[in-house]
C-alpha cells in the first residue's frame, strides 16, 4: 500500500475544520476527523477511482461534510495537497505543490 504524505497546510486546515465543527456540536469534530481518515484509507486502497481534477491531481469528496481531498499519487506514495472546504476558492492550494 502506498505511503501517505499530508502537506502541513492541509493538516492545519483539517485541524481548523475539526475545531469549528467541535464548537458547533460536541463530538462533531471527531466525526469529521473519522470521515477524513476513512477517505484517506479509501484513497490509499483505490487511488485511481476518482477522476482527474486539475494540475495532475484527483479529488475525493467526503460523504457527510462539504470537503474534498486533493491528492496526487505515484507507485510509492500519495501526496495530499489540501483538505478543502468546497465553498472556498477552488484553486487556493496550488502553490503548495511548488514548495
Amino acid at each position: 500500500m502506498r505511503h501517505v504524505e499530508i502537506n502541513s497546510e492541509a493538516y492545519a486546515e483539517t485541524e481548523e475544520a475539526r475545531t469549528w465543527y467541535e464548537e458547533k456540536s460536541y463530538g462533531l469534530g471527531l466525526e469529521f476527523l473519522n470521515e477524513v481518515d476513512r477517505a484517506i484509507k479509501t484513497i490509499q486502497e483505490l487511488p485511481t477511482v476518482w477522476p482527474p481534477y486539475t494540475e495532475g491531481t484527483r479529488r475525493f469528496l467526503l460523504h457527510r461534510f462539504p470537503f474534498g481531498i486533493i491528492y496526487q499519487y505515484d507507485e510509492i506514495k500519495i501526496q495530499i495537497w489540501a483538505i478543502m472546504h468546497l465553498s472556498r476558492r477552488p484553486e487556493y492550494w496550488k502553490n503548495r505543490k511548488k514548495k
